[in-house]
């Protein structure tokens, strides 16, 4: 993958597993059927003679746009997925998200207050994880989903043994 702008030179990414857009996918997708049966609604109450007052081109409009953004949506999540990745470097952490809108998050060991790991339903079908960063800050958290458990859960270690020894340094 290129090196884009706001990269730090030299980082090598470890990339969240490909299976963690088959819960991005899952979980889209309920909300996007549930949105759309909602949006539905009018049309199947026009077509019924129940709602008549509501114009018919409307109620095919609506839900065909929402449609349209739903598939737009199917086509980015995997990209969202592959964007997603951390760095290990000797001070600090780095996590990277995001395609258009893009964040580089860079996480001194020394600052973490704890570390989460947390597993979700689909998540644990597919034997994946979430670790959480909590930082000193009272609102800075950096997330790293769709890791396979056994790397959360080195991550959780590791990261809690180099936030120990660099607290301890201080």
């Amino acid at each position: 993958m290129p090196q884009e702008p706001i990269d730090p030179a030299g980082i090598h990414w470890t990339r969240v597993s490909p299976s963690y857009t088959k819960v991005r996918l899952v979980g889209w997708g309920i909300g996007a059927l549930l949105t759309l049966l909602a949006l539905c609604a009018p049309l199947v109450l026009h077509l019924t003679g129940v709602w008549e007052g509501f114009p018919l081109w409307l109620a095919i409009v609506i839900p065909g746009l929402m449609l349209l953004i739903d598939i737009i949506r199917m086509v980015l999540i995997p990209r969202q997925v592959a964007a997603i990745g951390y760095a290990e470097r000797e001070d600090d952490l780095l996590v990277r998200h995001g395609l258009m809108f893009q964040k580089v998050l860079v996480v001194p060991y020394g600052r973490m207050q704890f570390i989460d790991v947390a597993v979700g339903p689909i998540d644990r079908m597919l034997g994946l994880c979430k670790v959480k960063l909590h930082t000193a800050a009272a609102d800075a958290t950096a997330d790293i989903p769709g890791l396979p458990l056994s790397e959360g859960t080195r991550l959780r270690e590791a990261l809690a043994a180099r936030g120990e020894s660099r607290l301890a340094g201080l």
